[in-house]
C-alpha cells in the first residue's frame, strides 16, 4: 500500500505527519471527509474506508484517547500547510541590531555624527546597541563615560526606548535602544 495514492510530493519536503501506514495505533476515532464522525474503529477499517474514497487517513490528534484521524486528500492538505508556513514566514519581521562605538571623551562633532546615524536606524525600525570601551586609565573615570552615555540616550529619548540599561561588562559599557512603537 502506497503512502500517498496517485500524488507526487517532492522528496525534499520531509514531514513528520502520521498518515496511512505511518499511523502506529490499532484503534482510532475517524472523522469523514465531509466532517462527520464515523466513530471508533480499527486502523485497517479506517484505511479501507479512506482508500475506497481515493483519499488518505491523517492522524490529527495523536495524543487523544483514542487518537483522532481524518479522511482527507493528503497532497492538498500538505500543500495548504506549506502555503500557510510560507505566508507566516513572509509576514514575520526580523529586527536588525546596529552597533555604534562611543568613547568616554568623544568630541562634539563625532557625537553628533553617531547620534545622527543612531536616529536614522531607529527611525528605520532597527535596534541600536551602543558600546563604550574604556581603555587604559579611563576605566577609573567611569562617571565621564556614563555622562556621555546618558547624554546620548537623552538625545534619542523621543524616538527610542532603553531596552537594556547601561551596564559595565569588563571594560565595555553597553546600552541597547529600541524604536518606540508609532501609532498608525
Amino acid at each position: 500500500m502506497s503512502d500517498i495514492r496517485n500524488r507526487k510530493v517532492a522528496p525534499n519536503n520531509v514531514n513528520h505527519d502520521l498518515f496511512n501506514d505511518k499511523i502506529p495505533f490499532k484503534e482510532v476515532r475517524v472523522i469523514g471527509a465531509d466532517g462527520e464522525q464515523l466513530g471508533v474503529m480499527s486502523k485497517r477499517k479506517a484505511q479501507s474506508i479512506a482508500a475506497s474514497q481515493n483519499l488518505d487517513l491523517l492522524c490529527v490528534a495523536p495524543k487523544a484517547k483514542p487518537p483522532v484521524c481524518k479522511i482527507l486528500d493528503y497532497g492538498r492538505y500538505h500543500f495548504e500547510q506549506q502555503k500557510k508556513e510560507k505566508e507566516a514566514k513572509r509576514k514575520q519581521h526580523v529586527v536588525e541590531i546596529k552597533s555604534l562605538r562611543l568613547s568616554p571623551v568623544v568630541e562634539e562633532h563625532d557625537f553628533q555624527t553617531k547620534l545622527r546615524h543612531a536616529r536614522k536606524w531607529l527611525e528605520a525600525g532597527m535596534k541600536v546597541k551602543i558600546d563604550m570601551r574604556f581603555r587604559g586609565r579611563m576605566i577609573t573615570r567611569q562617571e565621564t563615560g556614563r555622562n556621555t552615555m546618558d547624554k546620548f540616550m537623552e538625545a534619542c529619548s523621543d524616538i527610542a526606548n532603553v531596552e537594556k540599561r547601561p551596564k559595565l561588562e569588563g571594560n565595555t559599557m553597553s546600552v541597547t535602544l529600541s524604536p518606540k512603537k508609532t501609532q498608525k
